[in-house]
């Protein structure tokens, strides 16, 4: 099949609204899957038996059922019992809720990966709880998780496909519309393609970036006498 780049030029606006909401999607579901793995991993940390217990049961659900499911049942079971989001919020809060179950044990283990001396030494100086999880800990452990995390902010926007299932007009969702239309496949499907990349490619880069930044910054950390 002829490549037509005429078509290619017809189709790109409509290309380009599918990628703005597949990165708003991924944005949003990334920020959410961070701050909600994080609550997740310190809460696994609780002197609370029956907590840990019920956040443990929950990591292993939401990890043991598909993602497909999961947009399924937020967006239409849920309205059965009072609960209606739109397309996009639901799509958002399901990947959400579904890559803070992996975030958590990113978090989980940075965690464990910081020196007992540190905990006892905030323990030492009378730190509040809150202060020694935002002053000490946190600030040590998160640049070490900085490459899983990305990983997974990545795989989440290769996901976002899965959101046309609800109604979500993304890229692919897009790409299928336009080559109902148009029968022709080629064009649109390679275009998707290079929007992953161009999205992905430089995404991975700044992840690299944060990586060594952080890195170093972890390490003058470390150095310096906080204490």
């Amino acid at each position: 099949m002829d490549w037509d780049w005429s078509l290619v030029f017809e189709i790109l606006p409509q290309l380009l609204e599918g990628v703005e909401i597949t990165v708003l999607a991924s944005l949003l579901g990334s920020a959410l899957a961070m701050m909600f793995g994080l609550a997740i991993a310190i809460g696994r940390r609780s002197s609370s038996r029956l907590l840990r217990a019920l956040l443990h049961s929950y990591v292993e659900f939401v990890r043991g059922t598909p993602l497909l499911v999961q947009l399924y049942f937020v967006f239409y079971v849920l309205p059965d019992i009072g609960i209606l989001l739109s397309p996009l919020s639901a799509g958002v809060a399901t990947l959400g809720i579904h890559y803070a179950t992996y975030t958590s044990e990113v978090y989980r283990a940075g965690i464990d990966n910081v020196d007992r001396g540190f905990w006892e030494a905030a323990k030492a100086l009378n730190l509040t709880r809150l202060q020694t999880w935002r002053y000490v800990i946190i600030p040590l452990a998160v640049p070490p998780m900085l490459p899983a995390l990305g990983n997974y902010v990545v795989s989440m926007f290769k996901e976002t496909p899965l959101l046309s299932t609800i109604t979500v007009i993304e890229l692919m969702a897009q790409a299928r519309i336009i080559a109902n239309v148009n029968y022709r496949y080629v064009e649109p499907m390679t275009m998707v393609g290079i929007f992953f990349l161009a999205v992905s490619i430089p995404s991975v880069i700044g992840l690299h970036y944060l990586e060594r930044h952080y890195g170093t910054g972890r390490e003058r950390h470390r150095n310096m006498s906080i204490f």
